[in-house]
């Protein structure tokens, strides 16, 4: 069992999806910074000094400075502000992937690589025209030598 688990283990696809999740952590670092540390700052100004991340409703009726110490103080929080800068992000995740695998597949137009098509299984019969299986030597219809 050890062994097999070595084989999956180091087969490429596994390696490959590992290397694909360590870097889509740190993209998602990067994400999360352009986020909160570039793009909302300036939208927060644009509607009048609004920081998106300190955006937040007390269920419990009382009036906290922050969401840190609403969480402090054990109140139940909505903390919409937050949601938004996640939205935000995952759009930007996902029209960064959109356009990564858009080039990915402009390139491989422009290199050529196309699938090849399926190697034939059956080929058709001269005198008939019926259909026999590639490795035939005889046609089953007609029984012609093929």
């Amino acid at each position: 069992m050890l062994k097999e688990f070595r084989e999956f283990a180091l087969k490429g696809n596994v390696i490959d999806l590992a290397v694909g999740v360590i870097i889509g952590a740190a993209f998602g670092k990067i994400t999360t910074s352009l986020v909160s540390d570039v793009i909302m700052p300036p939208i927060g100004l644009l509607l009048g000094r609004v920081d998106f991340s300190s955006l937040f409703i007390s269920l419990n009726g009382q009036d906290y400075a922050s969401i840190a110490e609403a969480k402090t103080a054990g109140a139940p929080v909505l903390a919409y502000g937050l949601f938004i800068n996640t939205c935000i992000e995952f759009a930007i995740v996902a029209f960064a992937v959109f356009l990564l695998v858009r080039q990915m597949n402009r390139l491989k137009a422009r290199l050529g690589h196309h699938e090849a098509p399926p190697a034939p299984s059956e080929k058709t019969c001269p005198k008939c025209l019926s259909t026999i299986p590639l490795a035939a030597t005889k046609c089953r219809a007609c029984t012609a030598d093929l």
